[in-house]
Protein backbone atom coordinates (compact mmCIF):
# COMPACT_ATOMS: atom_id res chain seq x y z
CA UNK A 1 0.00 0.00 0.00
CA UNK A 2 1.53 3.33 -0.36
CA UNK A 3 0.44 6.56 0.76
CA UNK A 4 0.26 10.65 -0.22
CA UNK A 5 0.48 13.28 1.93
CA UNK A 6 -0.14 16.69 0.77
CA UNK A 7 1.12 19.62 3.58
CA UNK A 8 1.95 16.23 5.65
CA UNK A 9 -1.55 15.11 6.02
CA UNK A 10 -2.74 11.95 3.91
CA UNK A 11 -4.45 13.06 0.95
CA UNK A 12 -4.64 9.53 -0.95
CA UNK A 13 -3.43 5.93 -1.57
CA UNK A 14 -3.23 3.05 -4.02
CA UNK A 15 -2.46 -0.75 -3.15
CA UNK A 16 -0.38 -3.39 -5.12
CA UNK A 17 -0.72 -6.58 -5.31
CA UNK A 18 0.64 -9.84 -7.42
CA UNK A 19 -1.53 -11.92 -9.50
CA UNK A 20 1.42 -13.73 -10.90
CA UNK A 21 5.02 -13.81 -11.59
CA UNK A 22 4.69 -10.97 -13.70
CA UNK A 23 1.58 -8.93 -13.27
CA UNK A 24 0.74 -7.16 -10.54
CA UNK A 25 -2.40 -5.41 -9.74
CA UNK A 26 -3.51 -2.07 -8.76
CA UNK A 27 -5.74 -1.88 -6.18
CA UNK A 28 -7.79 0.51 -3.69
CA UNK A 29 -6.79 3.89 -5.36
CA UNK A 30 -8.01 6.59 -3.71
CA UNK A 31 -7.77 10.61 -3.95
CA UNK A 32 -9.60 12.48 -1.07
CA UNK A 33 -12.13 14.56 -2.79
CA UNK A 34 -10.82 17.76 -1.19
CA UNK A 35 -7.16 16.91 -2.77
CA UNK A 36 -8.67 16.15 -6.38
CA UNK A 37 -7.53 18.08 -9.41
CA UNK A 38 -3.96 18.71 -8.17
CA UNK A 39 -2.40 15.91 -9.58
CA UNK A 40 -2.22 13.56 -6.92
CA UNK A 41 -3.99 10.69 -8.94
CA UNK A 42 -1.73 10.76 -11.51
CA UNK A 43 1.43 11.13 -9.04
CA UNK A 44 0.35 8.07 -7.48
CA UNK A 45 -0.59 5.75 -10.25
CA UNK A 46 3.14 7.13 -11.41
CA UNK A 47 4.56 5.44 -7.61
CA UNK A 48 2.49 2.46 -8.53
CA UNK A 49 3.89 1.49 -11.98
CA UNK A 50 7.79 2.32 -10.52
CA UNK A 51 6.89 0.13 -7.98
CA UNK A 52 5.54 -2.49 -9.78
CA UNK A 53 8.31 -2.36 -12.36
CA UNK A 54 11.27 -2.32 -9.33
CA UNK A 55 9.22 -5.34 -7.99
CA UNK A 56 9.79 -7.21 -11.48
CA UNK A 57 6.10 -6.88 -13.04
CA UNK A 58 5.87 -6.35 -16.98
CA UNK A 59 2.31 -5.23 -16.83
CA UNK A 60 -0.41 -3.98 -14.24
CA UNK A 61 -4.02 -4.68 -13.96
CA UNK A 62 -6.77 -3.10 -12.50
CA UNK A 63 -10.83 -2.63 -12.51
CA UNK A 64 -12.99 -0.19 -12.32
CA UNK A 65 -16.68 0.51 -11.77
CA UNK A 66 -18.95 1.63 -14.50
CA UNK A 67 -19.50 5.00 -12.25
CA UNK A 68 -16.35 6.08 -11.95
CA UNK A 69 -15.44 7.79 -15.42
CA UNK A 70 -12.77 10.15 -14.09
CA UNK A 71 -10.91 6.98 -13.03
CA UNK A 72 -11.53 5.05 -16.15
CA UNK A 73 -10.25 8.28 -18.40
CA UNK A 74 -6.92 8.99 -16.52
CA UNK A 75 -6.55 4.85 -17.11
CA UNK A 76 -6.99 5.70 -20.47
CA UNK A 77 -4.82 8.63 -20.47
CA UNK A 78 -2.45 7.37 -19.04
CA UNK A 79 -2.09 3.89 -21.32
CA UNK A 80 -4.15 1.49 -19.86
CA UNK A 81 -6.00 -0.17 -22.31
CA UNK A 82 -9.23 -2.10 -21.62
CA UNK A 83 -9.38 -6.19 -21.86
CA UNK A 84 -11.61 -8.67 -21.32
CA UNK A 85 -12.74 -9.23 -17.25
CA UNK A 86 -10.03 -11.52 -14.96
CA UNK A 87 -10.90 -12.15 -11.45
CA UNK A 88 -13.73 -12.38 -9.62
CA UNK A 89 -14.96 -9.21 -8.43
CA UNK A 90 -18.41 -8.65 -7.99
CA UNK A 91 -18.19 -4.56 -8.65
CA UNK A 92 -15.96 -4.67 -11.86
CA UNK A 93 -17.50 -3.79 -14.94
CA UNK A 94 -14.21 -2.36 -16.53
CA UNK A 95 -10.74 -4.03 -16.31
CA UNK A 96 -7.40 -2.48 -17.88
CA UNK A 97 -3.71 -3.28 -18.41
CA UNK A 98 -0.78 -1.88 -19.07
CA UNK A 99 2.82 -3.29 -20.35
CA UNK A 100 4.86 -1.20 -18.13
CA UNK A 101 8.07 -3.16 -19.01
CA UNK A 102 8.77 -4.24 -23.12
CA UNK A 103 11.25 -6.95 -23.36
CA UNK A 104 13.43 -6.01 -26.57
CA UNK A 105 12.71 -8.53 -29.45
CA UNK A 106 14.56 -11.62 -29.22
CA UNK A 107 15.82 -10.96 -26.08
CA UNK A 108 12.60 -12.26 -24.63
CA UNK A 109 13.79 -15.21 -22.93
CA UNK A 110 17.30 -14.00 -22.26
CA UNK A 111 16.96 -12.64 -18.99
CA UNK A 112 18.32 -9.27 -20.35
CA UNK A 113 15.63 -6.63 -19.88
CA UNK A 114 16.20 -3.04 -21.26
CA UNK A 115 14.25 -0.33 -19.14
Amino acid sequence: MLLARRRGEPAGCVGLRRLDTRTMELTRMFVRPDARGEGGAVVLLDVAEDTARRLGAHRIRLNTREDLVEARRLYAARGYAEIAAYGDDPLADHWFEKRIRIDPPGLTNTGIVLV
